[in-house]
Order: C-alpha cells, then structure tokens, then sequence
C-alpha cells in the first residue's frame, strides 16, 4: 500500500473523474477507453468488446503458468444524484452510487503497482466488467468466452463497505452475498365503476391480498435455519378515483442464499398468485428471472486473501467470519466458473463513508482506495510468489 499511496492523488483524480462523467450497464465505452489506456501505457497486454464493453489486461511476470484473474465492474447506476460536490454526475438521472469508480480506479492501482514491480510469477488477468447492476455484465464475459480466452486458477473480486472503518476488511468462506431474482406480476380482473363493484372483478383487492400471502412464504415455507427474503417493491393500478381498473401490476425482488430456496419461494408465489386470483374471478400471470446466483467464497481461496489482509493491516482488523449479506452481486456467475474469493473493504464511518450505497447521497471514500489496490495486489503476490 506505501508504493501504491505514491500516486494516491492520481488515483483519487481518475475516480473523480469516473464519478462524474459515468455510464450505466453496457454503455461504458469512454470509460473502457480510459483503462485500456492506462493499462497500456503500463505495458500490459490489452483486449477490449468482452462481452460488449468489458475489457481484459494480462500481464506477465517470471516462468510461472498459473493465473489469477482479478475483478472490477465498472458502470453506474439508474438514479439521481443529491451531492453537490464538483466531481458529481454530469448525467441526469444517473450517479455512481455503488463505488464502481472506486472498483474500477483500485483494479488500475493494483494493475499498476504488478507493472511496475512485478513482484510474482505467473499471469494476472485484470478484468473490468461492464453492467454489474441487474444486467448480466459477468454472464456476458463468460459467454463470452472469458475463462477460454484468459484461463484463470482462481478469480478475486471486491466491494466497498460503508459503516466499516476504512483500514478494515470484511470475508467469510461459503455463502457471503445472496443470489436475487427479479418478478412481474400481473393480475387480469374486470373493470367497470367504482359504485358498482359487484359488475366487477377487482385487481386491486385481489392485489392486496396477494401482497400480504407473499409475505407468508418466508415465515411458513422457508426452514428456520435458511434465509429468504420477498420484497414486493411496486403496485401499479387505476388512473381515476371512480373507475376499477381492468389490470394491476406488482414487481419485487427475492433473495436467498440457496438455489433451491429460490425455487421454493418461486414455487409458492406462482401458487399464490393463481390460486388467490381464481378465488376473486381474476387471472394472475407472473414473470420471474434470475439475477444473480449466490456469492460462494472458496474456503482455501477466503483464507488466502483474508492472511493477505491480516499481513497488511493486522488480524484485528479482518472479520473472518463476516455475517452474510441479502444484497446480490454478478461476480458470482464467475466464481461458479472459477475458484474464488469476494472481500470487502471499509469505506469510513459518518460522513467520511458511511453513507449506504444505492443513496444519492452516496460517494466512494478516496482513502479507501490504497486498501482497496493494495489487497487485490497482495492476493497476487500470494498465490504467485516469486520463486
């Protein structure tokens, strides 16, 4: 971390910069170009368009074969930015409010401290996905060919954490973050006027009361010792306040460490939905898709990078048993493919960083940036030690 803290200001630069002139999922061509750049420029070999605006860098060090891939996403989120800072979103209704700037600028630290010292033996592979929030950038780069392309012994990724001290690093081996899956639903009654229900089949009630069913699924279906989660996030129905309308519309998120609770809970909301639909006279139609699977850390992998973090910082600021998250991350569909690891990084407490993500008032700490480089950098020299 001292040699990467000699371009602290640089780096801090580059993610301002990322900051405000970001792109959403599958749009990043400026900033895919500005790190094919800079990687150039450090002469690592570069390859771009993997799996639409992704890119890869490999750099090689010594005799060794064995290589390690090393991940950053790199777009930006569907929502509006409240800072008023100088660095702030020039896109309306967007804002990187999740710290892929952040990612991004410390996969570029890491790549180039190895440039410069070259401190292992083997192959790294950088790899700056694009379209991490909810549209399938890391299944993109797999189908791509990622992993054929750039084989990989093992692949490690990151997230910063706000409300964790900045210095300070978060893992635990097996289930770390929750696989998520997205739902449509819509229910079909028959509309007519509001004083004349009984000519009627309500979507709304019938609605209502699917609602309140859903919730029954974690509490009645799901086992004790598993985790779910169903969040009915929208309801859409009606335009007047006389009409009862033809149709409402209800979307949500699930979430589950398990595929097969996922399975279960999209079982039971199918039931649900139709049953409860066909006892008001309605018809109910869901559409449900998978997002993410789980996040499943390897337990030889967890521990590696967990020691690559206690030899920087010290044991007393690594939690190695850091409790499982219901947020969802598509690094997952690589660490289905390759053994792996994700660990997080403190991003300050108070206004320093502790500002949760997807808020619009939301801002990666800079300070964390030389952690964030130093322990993808670290986890290199680990599993390709010179010699």
């Amino acid at each position: 971390m001292e040699h990467i803290r000699r371009y602290q200001a640089e780096l801090t630069a580059w993610r301002r910069d990322f900051h405000a002139h970001l792109e959403a999922g599958f749009e990043e061509h400026r900033t895919s170009a500005l790190v094919a750049e800079r990687l150039a420029a450090w002469g690592i070999e570069v390859h771009r368009g993997i799996g639409g605006t992704g890119v890869v860098g490999v750099l090689r060090s010594g005799r060794g074969n064995l290589a390690v891939g090393l991940r950053a996403d790199t777009d930006a989120l569907e929502m509006p930015e409240a800072n008023d800072f100088p660095y702030r979103s020039t896109i309306p209704g967007k804002m990187h409010g999740c710290g892929h700037d952040g990612h991004t600028t410390m996969l570029l630290g890491a790549a180039r401290y190895l440039a410069e010292t070259k401190n292992f033996d083997g192959i790294v592979h950088f790899i700056f996905q694009p379209a991490e929030e909810g549209q399938g950038g890391a299944q993109a780069m797999v189908a791509d060919g990622l992993f054929e392309r750039f084989p990989c012994d093992s692949v490690y990724g990151l997230h910063n954490q706000p409300g964790m001290a900045v210095g300070h690093y978060g893992i635990r081996a097996g289930a770390m973050m929750a696989g998520c899956g997205f739902f449509d639903l819509d229910i079909h009654g028959r509309g007519g006027h509001g004083a004349r229900p009984e000519s009627t089949v309500n979507p709304v009630v019938c609605g209502a009361a699917v609602v309140s069913a859903f919730q029954s699924i974690v509490a009645r279906n799901v086992a004790p010792n598993d985790t779910a989660v169903v969040s009915v996030t929208g309801f859409t129905a009606g335009t007047a306040y006389n009409v009862i309308p033809e149709r409402v519309s209800l979307r949500g998120t699930v979430r589950a460490f398990r595929t097969g609770t996922m399975q279960l809970v999209e079982e039971r909301m199918r039931a649900l939905a139709t049953s409860i639909a066909s006892g008001f006279g309605a018809t109910a139609e869901l559409a449900f898709r998978e997002v993410t699977v789980p996040v499943v850390n390897g337990a030889a992998q967890t521990a590696l990078i967990a020691d690559a973090a206690a030899a920087m910082v010290g044991e007393a600021h690594v939690d190695r048993q850091r409790i499982p998250a219901m947020g969802s991350e598509d690094f997952s569909y690589m660490l289905a493919e390759r053994p792996g690891a994700y660990i997080l990084v403190g991003n300050g407490t108070g206004e320093a960083g502790g500002c949760e993500v997807h808020n619009p008032r939301y801002d990666l700490n800079d300070a964390a940036i030389p952690y964030g480089a130093g322990i993808l950098a670290a986890v290199v020299e680990k599993e390709l030690p010179r010699g």
